[in-house]
């Protein structure tokens, strides 16, 4: 009884781990399906999840996804590339770093199809190469950076936002003058603001843009830069930032708007519907909208959304089927049901379901007349925000002057771009 009692045990052992076994070697039902690379993070977006959900629902078809470890993105993705696992559909911004996955080569102009004229301006331009090729899908999240103020505040001060530099240089001197700060400048650890500066720089001369990524210029050589930093470093002495901007940080620009402390700052209106803080002596609706103001352009700017693209690999076995991914994508049902209540700003035209910030359409006619695709960040070879902002943090705790600090971003700008080479 004892020898059968331990066969069976060793009957049902083996049933087991047969069973076991072949759970773990399930035939990949996606071998053969469509596949996307991205971003592990990206991958994740709601608004991607959702996409992908309904295009399996809708056509029966699967979705391979490669959701790349952010921090091992780019290295892990041209390896792909140069060892023949490219996917059908590669999801990447429209900066710097695309240019290691040799895009002419790599990838379907999508110039042609038939959803191209049902993008925004804005993200259409984004997505362009120096050429003007269409190079992928813009679906994503976007957003309008710019200079946000309290005109709640300016109003009961009898003070106008700006439209010009120098309008903008008074109303900064004036708000000092009567015990205001006039720009909440977060200098601990916030990186972003400087990019608004070099934006109008490079967006509006690309020869300019091109000769220094082809190091035969340097940011030394460009007055413009200079005029720029000067500009910084001059409000930052005259009391513009306040007193304590060297310790303000991220976590403390909320309060600093919310309180009045503070009647400007240079940020994304998107920051106001998932980081503002509510509670405060001042909500969102005392805000609005004006360019921003580095003295690199008169009239001011504002930085567009960084879009995250869904481009073509025009070598895939599964060409007509990506596009057609794109299509579905592109489709005014489908990426409604995608950015339902995502707050950003529309891509698309018939985009209708998506949150778009009062603050942003009432400024609409100056965002068309002075938006420019954001630029420094994006497409100078080896920009760093941290190099940029250790540069300029030299220069506030007066380590250097204005033309050592270009100089440094000189410096920070060249090593960081032989490392991308």
């Amino acid at each position: 009884m004892k020898k059968r009692h331990f066969t069976l045990l060793i009957l049902t052992a083996v049933l087991l781990l047969t069973s076991c076994s072949g759970n773990s070697k399930k035939p990949d039902n996606k071998s053969n399906s469509l596949t996307i690379m991205g971003r592990k993070s990206d991958m994740e977006k709601s608004y991607m999840t959702r996409i992908f959900d309904k295009y399996e629902t809708d056509t029966g078809n699967e979705l391979n996804i490669v959701a790349i470890e952010d921090d091992e993105f780019e290295t892990d993705a041209v390896k792909k590339f140069a060892d023949g696992d490219a996917p059908d559909i590669f999801m990447h911004f429209n900066n710097a770093d695309l240019n290691r996955f040799d895009v002419a080569n790599n990838f379907y102009y999508l110039n042609n199809e038939s959803w191209v004229d049902d993008l925004t301006n804005s993200s259409r331009a984004y997505c362009q190469d120096k050429e003007g090729n269409l190079l992928g899908l813009p679906f994503w999240e976007s957003s309008v950076s710019g200079c946000f103020y309290n005109k709640t505040l300016l109003d009961s001060l009898g003070l106008k936002p700006a439209a010009t530099q120098a309008e903008f240089d008074v109303l900064c001197q004036v708000l000092t003058d009567i015990g205001y700060t006039p720009i909440c400048w977060p200098a601990d650890g916030c990186t972003w603001m400087f990019q608004f500066g070099l934006d109008p720089i490079f967006a509006d001369d690309p020869s300019l843009l091109e000769r220094l990524n082809k190091n035969e210029i340097s940011y030394s050589d460009i007055p413009a830069v200079t005029k720029m930093v000067k500009w910084v470093s001059d409000a930052a002495d005259k009391g513009w930032f306040g007193s304590d901007y060297l310790e303000d940080g991220w976590s403390d620009i909320s309060l600093i708007m919310g309180s009045g402390k503070a009647v400007m700052t240079f940020i994304w209106d998107t920051w106001f519907y998932t980081d503002f803080e509510k509670g405060n002596k001042y909500s969102v609706d005392d805000f609005a909208l004006m360019p921003a103001f580095m003295n690199t352009a008169d009239n001011g700017t504002y930085e567009g959304g960084n879009l995250n693209m869904m481009m073509v690999n025009k070598n895939s076995k599964r060409l007509e089927q990506a596009l057609g991914f794109l299509s579905f994508c592109a489709d005014a049902e489908n990426y409604n049901m995608a950015f339902d209540e995502i707050s950003t700003v529309s891509c698309f035209k018939g985009q209708t379901t998506n949150i778009q910030s009062s603050m942003v359409t009432d400024a609409g006619a100056s965002i068309a007349a002075n938006e420019r695709v954001s630029t420094a960040a994006s497409k100078i070879v080896g920009y760093s925000a941290d190099d940029v902002s250790a540069a300029f943090d030299r220069m506030f705790n007066k380590k250097t002057d204005v033309a050592g600090c270009v100089k440094l971003m000189d410096d920070y700008r060249i090593k960081k771009a032989k490392g991308q080479v």
